[in-house]
């Protein structure tokens, strides 16, 4: 009997949790770190489309960092996780040609943000 519940103890333990699904804000949060990790690459590329808005090599990695501190808090995702989320936020943004779209509000998430 104690066999088995340390097995069952250690398949708990193993098993992955699952991770809780991304509100909507905390979507926007997501898409917008991602746009402003994008737009920062670029201005320190020298791309030009990426010139046209604030700088964000400083305000914008501070931001990304503190919203991937949130999104791994509320859904329960480790570094990897979130690291992989932002990514493919990134390459959707980048595929769909909607960085330049979502960049105003996010800019006003900034704000917000106070960063």
């Amino acid at each position: 009997m104690l066999t088995t519940l340390l097995a069952a103890a250690l398949a708990l333990q193993a098993a992955p949790a699952v991770p809780t699904p991304l509100s909507q804000e905390n979507r926007a949060l997501l898409r917008c770190a991602a746009a402003f990790a994008l737009v920062a690459n670029g201005q320190a590329n020298g791309d030009s489309a990426a010139q046209q808005w604030p700088a964000l090599g400083t305000r914008g990695r501070e931001f990304f960092v503190r919203a991937m501190a949130q999104l791994m808090d509320a859904s329960g995702l480790d570094r990897a996780g979130i690291a992989q989320l932002a990514s493919k936020e990134a390459e959707a943004l980048t595929a769909s040609g909607e960085v330049g779209k979502v960049m105003p509000s996010c800019l006003l998430m900034l704000e917000a943000a106070r960063i």
